[in-house]
C-alpha cells in the first residue's frame, strides 16, 4: 500500500505556508517514513538516468518517492529533461559523487540507485526495508561477513547509516551485523550475459556497469540485456502515453506529472477522467472541473458524466451536478452510484422527497446500496419546530446505522457539556452537511445560541462543499447573517501527515466563522497552532483549548459509576479510511508486528476486536488470512451509546488507532494506547503529558514496544486507571473554565459546571 501525497501548494502561498509547516511538523508526529532515491549523474551518465527514471516508474506505477539527483555542476537546464519525468526531483551539485547520499539528512531511507541501472519490477521489497544497510553481497570477507561492493550497485540505506564514516567501514574489514543481503535479482551485472544469455526471469535491476551504462554503447554479446534496456528509451510523450496507458492504479504526483502536458496538446476523454479522479481524491474539486470540463464535448460516457458530477457536487454547482449524475444514470453499472449521488444532493438541498425518490431508484438498481437505503428511510413528515424555552441549536455530524462509533457519540458528549437533557426539547439538530440555507437560518436565529461541535470538522474531504472547503456547509453570507450567540466547541483541525487545505476558500470562511464566535474551542493544542497560523493577528487569541467532551464523559454523565469489577479483556480497534496516507509502505510490518503483540497480549488478557466502522474489521480478515489469527469482533458501530461507554468502562485496556478509539475510553476512565497514524492522537497525548501511551504504526520494533507497554499497564492496573483520572481532572478544570465562560457568552445556564467528580474508582480486575 503506497502512500500518495498530493503535490504541495505552490511556494509562498498562505496555503503553501501552513503545508509546509504541516508536513515538517507532523511527519515527526506520527512516525512516517521519509523515503527518497539518490543517482548520482554527470554529462556523460545522464542518459542512463532517464532511462532509469522511466524504467522505475513504468514498472513501478504506485511509486513516487523525492529522487535526489547528485551532479558534479551540470547546468539547471541540462537537469530539464529529468525534471520532465518525475515530479518530485531534488538537484544537488556535490564534488563528492554518490557519497553525497550521506548527507541526505531528513530520510529514513534511502536507495541508491546508478545512472547504469534499469528497473525491471517490483522495488516493494526494498522500500520496505527497515534495518542496517541491504546490498547484493560480493565474495565474502575472510571473517565470513558479506562484503559490499560501496563505490557501485545498489544500496538501501537507513537512518543512522546515513553519515560520512559510512563509506570506510564499508569498503574496510565489513561491518558485523550491518549488511542485510538482498536476493541478486536486486542489482544484477549485465557482465554475468556474456554470449547472448537471456536476463533471468524475476530480475528486478538491471545493472550494466562501468562504460556500457553512459548510454552511448552497450557492449557486445548481450544482446537480450540491450533490447530489455532499449525498452524504456523513448520520448517524452511517448514515456507519458505509456504511463498513463498502465492498467491499475498509479501514484496520484506521478499520474498528475505526466498527464497534464498530453492533456494540453488534446488528450483522452479516459485520461482526462483518471486525473480528475486523482484531483477528486486529493480534495482538488475545482481542478477536477476544470479537467473534465475541458473535454466536455467529446464525452458521453456515464462513468465521466458520473464523475463530473461528483466533482461539480463538491464544489456546490449543485443544478450542474445533478445534470450530470442524470445522465450517468443512463448504464445499468454506474446507475446505483449515480442515484446515491442524487440522493444526497437532494438531502443537502433540502429536499427529502426528492432525496427518498433518487434512493429508491438505487435501491432498485442495487438493493444493497447502503447510502440508497439510509436516505430511502427519511422521516416521511419532519419533526414540527417548535423552539422550547431556552433551546440552542446544534451543529454537528448526527451519526446513526452503522456509522462510525465515534461520531455517534460526539454530539450527545458536546450536549452534556450544557446538562443532563440532550434531547429535543433542549436541542435543534442542524446536520453539518446540510446546506445552510435560508430555512436553516430561520430556524437558528429563533434559539437561544448556536453551538458548533464537537468532532474533526476541520476536515477538507468526506462530504465536501465549495460553500466553506470544511465540514461545515455554510456560505459566508449565511454565517455572517446569524444572530444568536455561536460558540464553537471542541472542533478538531482534522488533516492527515500529507494531506493539506488546497483553497483559500477555507481560510476565508474560517476567518469568518471565528469572528463570528462569542467563544471559539478547539480539541487539542496541536489544532490551536494549525488554526492561530492561518489567521490574522487580531483573532488569534480568540482561539482557545477545549479538550473533547468525550474525554470527561465520567464528570458530564450523571450518576456516572465506575466500574468495581473489569472483563479480564484488552480491545483493539485500526483504521483503514485513507490507509495509503496512514500506512505508507508499511502496512504488512504494521499488520506483522501486530500480530506479534497480540500474541504476546493474549498471554494475560483476551484480546477482542472493537471496529468503529464496519470498514475496520479488515484488520481482522487480514490478520487471520496472513498471520493465522482469529480475535472475536465487537461491533461498536452496532451499538447505541451507553452499550459503547459500557464495553469501554469494563476492558481493562483499548488500544486504538481512531482519535475516539483512545479519548473516549479515557473519558470512561480506561488506560489507553494510540496507534498512531494521524496527528490528532500524537496532539490528546502531549496534551496530557502521556506522549508514551502512543506508538506510531511505522515503529521499527512496534510489536515489542506495545506488548511491554501494554504488559506494565496490566500488571498494574489500578496505578494506570488512577493515572487516567489524574490526567482526566486537569482536562475537566480546563472544561469548567470554559463552561463558565461558555455561560457568559451564550446567556443560557450550563448545568454541567457544577457536575461533581464521581471520586476514585475502588480497585478494578
Amino acid at each position: 500500500m503506497t502512500a500518495a501525497p498530493a503535490p504541495p501548494p505552490a511556494a509562498g502561498t498562505e496555503a503553501g505556508t501552513a503545508a509546509a509547516a504541516d508536513a515538517t511538523d507532523t511527519a515527526a508526529l506520527t512516525g512516517r517514513r521519509r523515503i527518497a532515491f539518490a543517482c548520482h549523474a554527470d554529462e556523460d551518465t545522464l542518459p542512463g538516468l532517464l532511462t532509469l527514471l522511466r524504467s522505475l516508474a513504468l514498472t513501478n506505477p504506485r511509486v513516487c518517492e523525492d529522487f535526489l539527483l547528485l551532479h558534479p555542476g551540470l547546468p539547471d537546464s541540462a537537469l530539464d529533461a529529468a525534471r520532465r519525468l518525475h515530479p518530485r526531483i531534488t538537484a544537488r551539485e556535490t564534488r563528492h559523487g554518490r557519497w553525497e547520499v550521506l548527507r541526505a539528512h531528513g530520510y529514513d531511507t534511502v536507495i541508491v540507485l546508478g545512472p547504469d541501472m534499469v528497473v525491471l519490477g517490483d522495488i516493494g521489497p526494498l522500500l520496505r526495508l527497515r534495518h542496517g544497510v541491504g546490498a547484493v553481497p560480493q565474495l565474502p570477507m575472510p571473517s565470513g561477513e558479506p562484503r559490499v561492493q560501496a563505490d557501485e550497485g545498489l544500496l538501501v540505506l537507513q537512518r543512522e547509516w546515513l553519515a560520512d564514516s559510512t563509506r570506510a567501514r564499508l569498503a574496510g574489514d565489513g561491518v558485523p551485523g550491518c549488511v542485510v543481503p538482498l536476493d541478486g535479482r536486486h542489482d544484477f551485472p549485465v557482465r554475468r550475459l556474456h554470449g547472448g544469455l537471456p536476463v533471468p526471469e524475476g530480475t528486478v535491476i538491471l545493472r550494466f556497469g562501468g562504460a556500457e551504462g553512459t548510454g552511448t554503447g552497450h557492449g557486445e554479446g548481450h544482446g537480450p540485456a540491450e533490447r530489455a534496456r532499449a525498452r524504456y528509451e523513448m520520448a517524452d510523450d511517448d514515456f507519458r502515453t505509456a504511463y498513463c496507458s498502465l492498467p491499475g492504479p498509479k501514484h496520484p504526483a506521478l499520474l498528475t506529472h505526466l498527464a497534464r502536458p498530453l492533456l494540453e496538446r488534446g488528450a483522452t476523454v479516459d485520461l482526462a477522467r483518471a486525473l480528475a479522479l486523482v484531483h477528486t481524491e486529493e480534495g482538488r474539486y475545482r481542478e477536477a472541473v476544470e479537467v473534465l470540463l475541458s473535454v466536455t464535448p467529446r464525452a458521453d460516457q456515464p462513468r465521466f458524466h458520473e464523475t463530473l458530477g461528483s466533482a461539480l457536487m463538491a464544489e456546490s454547482r449543485h443544478a450542474e451536478a445533478e445534470t450530470h449524475l442524470l445522465l450517468a444514470t443512463a448504464s445499468p453499472a454506474v446507475a446505483p452510484k449515480a442515484f446515491s449521488r442524487l440522493a444526497r444532493l437532494a438531502w443537502l438541498r433540502g429536499d427529502d422527497d426528492a432525496a427518498r425518490a433518487y434512493a429508491r431508484e438505487g435501491l432498485d438498481a442495487e438493493p444493497v446500496n447502503r447510502t440508497c437505503r439510509d436516505l430511502a428511510l427519511l422521516p416521511g413528515e419532519p419533526a414540527p419546530d417548535v423552539p422550547g424555552d431556552g433551546q440552542l441549536a446544534h451543529v454537528a455530524l448526527f451519526a446513526s446505522g452503522q456509522e462510525n462509533a465515534g461520531d455517534k457519540v460526539l454530539p450527545e458528549a458536546v450536549r452534556l457539556c450544557f446538562g443532563a437533557d440532550t434531547g429535543p426539547r433542549r436541542w435543534l439538530p442542524v446536520p453539518v452537511h446540510r446546506l445552510f440555507d435560508e430555512v436553516a437560518l430561520e430556524r437558528v436565529n429563533a434559539r437561544r445560541a448556536l453551538v458548533v461541535g464537537g468532532g474533526g470538522l476541520f476536515l477538507p474531504d468526506t462530504w465536501p462543499n465549495g460553500n466553506s472547503a470544511w465540514q461545515w456547509n455554510v456560505p459566508d453570507a449565511m454565517l455572517e447573517r446569524i444572530t444568536v450567540p455561536l460558540a464553537v466547541l471542541a472542533v478538531g483541525y482534522n488533516v492527515f501527515d500529507g494531506q493539506a487545505y488546497r483553497r483559500t476558500r477555507f481560510t476565508e470562511s474560517l476567518r469568518t466563522l471565528v469572528e463570528k464566535s462569542a467563544f471559539f474551542g478547539l480539541r487539542n493544542h496541536g489544532s490551536v497552532e494549525r488554526v492561530r497560523a492561518l489567521l490574522p493577528p487580531s483573532l488569534r487569541e480568540k482561539v482557545r483549548y477545549q479538550p473533547c467532551p468525550t474525554t470527561v464523559l465520567r464528570r458530564l454523565s450523571p450518576g456516572w459509576t465506575d466500574p468495581v469489577r473489569r472483563d479480564d479483556t484488552v480491545l483493539l480497534n485500526c483504521a483503514y479510511d485513507r490507509a495509503g496516507l496512514r500506512f505508507g509502505h508499511d502496512y504488512g510490518h504494521f499488520l506483522a508486528e501486530t500480530a506479534a503483540a497480540v500474541r504476546e497480549l493474549g498471554k494475560r488478557a483476551e484480546v477482542r476486536y472493537a471496529p468503529h466502522t464496519p470498514a475496520d474489521e479488515r484488520f481482522v480478515h487480514d490478520l487471520r488470512r496472513e498471520h493465522g489469527i482469529a480475535l472475536p469482533v465487537e461491533p461498536l458501530y452496532d451499538l447505541p451509546n451507553a452499550e459503547i461507554y459500557e464495553r469501554f468502562r469494563r476492558t481493562r485496556l483499548v488500544i486504538g488507532m481512531r482519535g475516539h478509539a483512545g479519548m473516549i475510553p479515557f473519558g470512561c476512565g480506561t488506560p489507553v494506547l494510540s496507534l498512531i497514524s494521524h496527528p490528532k492522537l500524537a496532539y490528546f497525548l502531549a496534551d496530557i503529558d502521556r506522549p508514551e501511551w502512543g506508538l506510531s504504526v511505522h515503529d521499527r520494533d512496534l510489536g515489542a514496544k506495545l506488548a511491554e507497554r501494554a504488559a506494565a499497564l496490566l500488571d498494574d492496573h489500578d496505578a494506570a486507571v488512577a493515572d487516567v483520572l489524574g490526567r482526566q481532572r486537569l482536562l475537566w478544570e480546563t472544561t469548567r473554565a470554559n463552561l463558565a465562560e461558555l455561560e457568559r457568552c451564550l446567556g443560557v445556564p450550563v448545568e454541567a459546571a457544577g457536575l461533581a467528580d464521581p471520586g476514585p474508582p475502588a480497585p478494578a480486575r
